[in-house]
């Protein structure tokens, strides 16, 4: 696998790493919104989980086949993982269940082929990124998930740091 390949992929799987450094989160925090209208650190978290497991369990088989991406509506997709997060699953048993949907993730996109990793693909029927006009293929979604990650990362920290 290049280098550049390589990267993408380690930089995706440093989110299962940073979880540890929610594993201490007090009870309270871990539940409270993050800012008004905004969901929960335990919310976060499963719908992360939610996303990697459609990417294992959808998108990697759709890329296998040859098959565009389908991804779903993104409103009731994430109600399911808030759902998830307030069934009283605990903190940590998401955030192992976290760790664990991403390394299953990473170890399925290192056995893909250079050739299916970057294989121009259709998203929702769509075949370029409308900001970019990149192509889509499974390594642009992968790079976008990289960036989606960062992005919750960063809500989360900035909340618990004005929570202390």
């Amino acid at each position: 696998m290049r280098s550049e390949t390589k990267n993408i992929i380690n930089a995706f799987s440093d989110y299962s790493s940073w979880l540890n450094q929610l594993q201490d989160i007090d009870d309270s925090l871990w539940s409270k919104p993050i800012a008004t209208g905004k969901w929960s650190v335990s919310e976060i978290v499963a719908h992360i989980i939610k996303w990697d497991h459609h990417l294992l369990s959808e998108i990697i088989p759709s890329v296998q086949k040859g098959d565009g991406m389908v991804f779903p509506e993104y409103d009731p997709f994430n109600k399911k993982a808030s759902d998830y997060a307030k069934s009283g699953v605990s903190q940590s048993q998401l955030l192992e269940e976290a760790k664990n949907k991403r390394n299953q993730l990473i170890y399925k996109l290192n056995e893909l082929s250079r050739e299916t990793l970057y294989k121009p693909l259709t998203a929702n029927g769509i075949t370029h990124c409308p900001h970019t006009g990149t192509p889509y293929s499974l390594i642009y979604i992968v790079k976008e998930m990289i960036d989606h990650d960062h992005h919750h990362q960063k809500q989360i920290i900035h909340f618990l740091k004005q929570s202390n």
